[in-house]
C-alpha cells in the first residue's frame, strides 16, 4: 500500500518531500520524487510485490509516468494478455502491468482490473493527467482543483494550507452522519474522486472531466436455485480469497466472532501453504467482547492466533493517532480499536485479510432487521401510527427508547432508510437533507425491494465513506495492507442478482453465507448473537474520557460551529454525563471535530 502525490503547481522538492513525510506511514519503504515538464510527482511505497528498488515509483514507461496506490489482484492474467500483444516486462510488480495496460487500452483498461486502487498517470504525448479510483472506494483519492491548478494526494493533510477554509456544507453533513461523503472533503476546493470514476485533466485547456466506469445497475433478479446460488457464491469467494493471498511479505487474517471474517479465514487457511496467523480484539465489557468466539474459531481452523484486549486506557492512547491518521473529522468510534488491532498486527504480518463488505451485500447489519421490522409496522394505517408516535414520544425515557417510538411517525421505507443513515436526533438548528435525498435518488429506483435499496445505499454511501475509510486509515497508520475479499466486485454484482430471500430468509440475516460457513465450522459454534465491532463508548465518555470531553466541548467551540444548536449540544453533554440519556454518537461527532480543528489550526480562525 502506498501514498501518491501529483501536481502542476510550482512546488519545490523540499516542500513536497516535507508534506509527504507527514503521511509516510502509508509507505515507509521509499519516498520517490520526480519532476517532468510542469508536473511534479511523489510516491510513498509500502513494498508488497517485487520488493526490489526497480519497482519504486514514480514509475515510467516511455511517455507515461504513474503514481499508484493499491493492488491489482488479477495482474498476472492481464500481464499474460499484454505479453501476447508483444509487451515485455522488467519487474514482477503490478505497477508495470498497470502502466503498460493503460498504454495498450487507455481507459478501457479499467473494466479489466480487479483490485483496490487509486492512481494518476501523466501522459506526456497527450499532455493530460488520467486518474482513476477502484469501484468501491477501498483506496482514497483526494484532489485540489482551482481554475486548472490541481494537486492529487492519497490523504488530505498534505493538501491543507495556511489559507485553507473549512467547508460549511461538509461540516453540516458530518454532523448528520459522522463522516464527509465524496465528492466533498472538509476543506473548500478539495474533493474526493468518487468510487468507480475516472478523471481526465487536459493540461492544454486547464479543463477536467469526470466519468463513471462502474456503478450499481438496476437489479435484475436471476432465476437460480438456492443450492446453485450457494455453490456460485462459495466459488467466487474462494477465488476472491485466493487472488488476495499473493504477496512477497508475511500475511495474516483478522478474525472476530462474526460470520464474514470466519469464512474468509477458513478459506484462506484451506488455500495457504503455511499456517495462517489470525488477530482479534476484545473488551473487558462482555456486551462488546467477541474474543472468546474468535479464539474458538481459530482453534477449529488451526490458525496461529493473537488476541488483543482494548481497555479505556488503550483507547485514550489511540486518540492522537486517530486525528493524525484520519485527516478529516471521522466519528466512527470503532476506529479506535481498529488502530490498536493494526498496531499489534504489524508486529507479526504486513498484509491482513478482513471480512469487511459481507454485511453490505448479504444484508447483515441491524439496519436490515430494523427495516424488515418497520415494514411490518407500516401495515398499520399511517394516521394511527402518527397518533401513537405523538403520545409515546412525550413519555419520559431514554433517547434510545424514544428513537424506537419515532419509527411510528415515519411515512415509508425510504424515509426510514434515510433516517437510519443520518440519525433521528439532529444537533443542528436547521437540518439540510438535500445532500442525502440527492444521493439516495441515484439508487432508490434500482430495486422494488426496500431491503435491496437499503443495501445499495450502504454500498454507495456508508461502505466508502465510513467502513473503507476506517479500514484504510487504521491500517495505513501502522503500515499494514488490508485486503477484503467480500469487496471483490464480482461478489457485489452476484449478490445483488440473488433473490433477497437467499440473503435474508425467515428473519435470518446473511443466510447463504452461514450455510457456506457450515462447510468449515459447526453451526452451533457460529450462531451466537453477533455483537459487532464496536466499543462501550457511552460508558467511556461518562468515565475515562469525561475530562477530555469537557476540555474539548467548550462554549467557544460550540459557538464556532455554523448551524449548531448550541443549547441542545450543551444539554446533550450534561444529560449524557449525568446518565439521564445516551447521546454518545452526537457527542463523539462534536468531540472528534473539536480535536480535528485544534490539530489543523482551525480553532482560532
Amino acid at each position: 500500500m502506498c501514498g501518491i502525490y501529483m501536481t502542476n503547481l510550482p512546488v519545490t522538492e523540499e516542500n513536497v518531500r516535507g508534506r509527504m513525510k507527514e503521511i509516510d506511514f502509508r509507505g515507509p519503504d521509499n519516498l520517490g520524487y520526480q519532476k517532468v515538464n510542469s508536473i511534479t510527482m511523489s510516491h510513498l511505497r509500502l513494498s508488497i510485490l517485487d520488493l526490489e528498488s526497480r519497482s519504486n515509483q514514480p514509475f515510467r514507461y516511455e511517455h507515461l509516468h504513474i503514481v499508484f496506490n493499491g493492488e491489482i489482484y488479477n495482474f498476472l492474467d492481464i500481464k499474460e494478455e499484454l505479453i501476447a500483444k508483444g509487451y515485455t516486462f522488467d519487474t514482477t510488480s503490478d505497477t508495470e502491468v498497470l502502466i503498460k495496460g493503460y498504454d495498450a487500452w487507455g481507459k478501457d483498461l479499467l473494466p479489466r482490473l480487479n483490485g483496490m486502487f487509486a492512481f494518476s498517470i501523466y501522459d506526456e504525448s497527450k499532455n493530460e493527467i488520467f486518474s482513476a479510483r477502484d469501484r468501491l472506494g477501498v483506496k482514497p483519492f483526494f484532489y485540489y482543483w482551482n481554475k486548472g491548478n490541481f494537486e492529487i494526494c492519497s490523504q488530505l493533510r498534505p493538501l491543507i494550507k495556511a489559507d485553507s477554509k473549512i467547508s460549511e456544507e461538509a461540516v453540516s453533513i458530518y454532523l448528520d452522519c459522522g463522516y464527509v461523503p465524496s465528492p466533498l472533503s472538509i476543506i473548500e476546493n478539495v474533493y474526493k474522486l468518487r468510487p468507480g470514476n475516472f478523471m481526465i485533466i487536459n493540461l492544454n485547456t486547464g479543463e477536467k472531466s469526470i466519468k463513471e466506469y462502474w456503478g450499481l445497475e438496476p437489479v435484475v433478479e436471476r432465476n437460480v436455485s438456492y443450492e446453485d446460488a450457494r455453490e456460485e457464491i462459495h466459488q467466487l469467494l474462494n477465488d476472491a480469497v485466493k487472488i488476495r493471498l499473493h504477496a512477497d511479505v508475511s500475511l495474516g487474517s483478522f478474525l472476530s466472532g462474526g460470520v464474514d471474517s470466519a469464512l474468509v479465514t477458513a478459506i484462506a487457511a484451506k488455500n495457504s501453504p503455511t499456517k495462517i496467523k489470525t488477530f482479534s480484539i476484545g473488551f473487558d465489557d462482555p456486551r462488546y467482547d467477541e474474543s472468546q468466539a474468535a479464539a474458538e474459531y481459530a482453534k477449529i481452523l488451526g490458525t496461529e492466533h493473537t488476541e488483543i484486549m482494548c481497555s479505556p486506557k488503550d483507547a485514550l492512547e489511540m486518540l492522537p493517532l486517530l486525528i493524525k491518521a484520519y485527516d478529516e473529522p471521522f466519528a466512527d468510534s470503532s476506529a479506535l480499536p481498529s488502530l490498536l488491532l493494526n498496531k499489534v498486527t504489524k508486529q507479526h504480518v504486513t498484509v491482513a485479510l478482513s471480512g469487511d463488505g459481507g454485511d453490505e451485500s448479504f444484508l447483515g447489519y441491524n439496519n436490515f432487521y430494523a427495516l424488515e421490522r418497520f415494514n411490518r409496522i407500516s401495515r398499520i394505517p399511517s394516521a394511527l401510527r402518527k397518533i401513537a408516535f405523538g403520545i409515546l414520544s412525550r413519555l419520559p425515557g431514554k433517547a434510545s427508547l424514544k428513537n424506537k417510538f419515532k419509527i411510528l411517525g415515519i411515512t415509508d421505507s425510504d424515509e426510514f432508510t434515510l433516517k437510519r443513515f443520518i440519525g433521528y436526533n439532529s444537533i443542528q438548528r436547521k437540518r439540510k437533507l438535500t445532500w442525502v435525498n440527492k444521493f439516495y435518488s441515484e439508487y432508490k429506483e434500482n430495486s422494488s425491494n426496500s431491503l435491496q435499496r437499503m443495501a445499495d445505499l450502504n454500498i454507495k454511501l456508508w461502505l466508502e465513506n465510513d467502513s473503507n475509510t476506517k479500514v484504510d486509515r487504521a491500517s495505513m497508520a501502522s503500515s499494514v495492507e488490508v485486503r477484503s475479499p467480500f469487496l471483490d466486485y464480482r461478489i457485489i454484482e452476484a449478490a445483488r442478482e440473488l433473490p433477497v430471500s437467499y440473503r435474508y430468509g425467515n428473519g435470518q440475516r446473511k443466510k447463504i453465507l452461514k450455510d457456506i460457513l457450515e462447510d468449515y465450522i459447526p453451526k452451533e459454534v457460529f450462531t451466537r448473537p453477533k455483537k459487532g465491532f464496536s466499543i462501550p463508548l457511552s460508558k467511556w465518555i461518562q468515565q475515562d474520557l469525561k475530562q477530555e470531553f469537557y476540555e474539548a466541548l467548550t462554549d467557544s467551540f460550540f459557538e464556532s460551529i455554523p448551524n449548531l444548536n448550541v443549547k441542545k449540544a450543551r444539554a446533550y453533554l450534561e444529560d449524557h454525563m449525568s446518565g439521564k440519556d445516551d447521546h454518545s454518537f452526537n457527542l463523539w461527532k462534536l468531540f472528534v471535530l473539536s480535536k480535528w480543528m485544534k490539530e489543523f489550526g482551525f480553532h482560532n480562525k
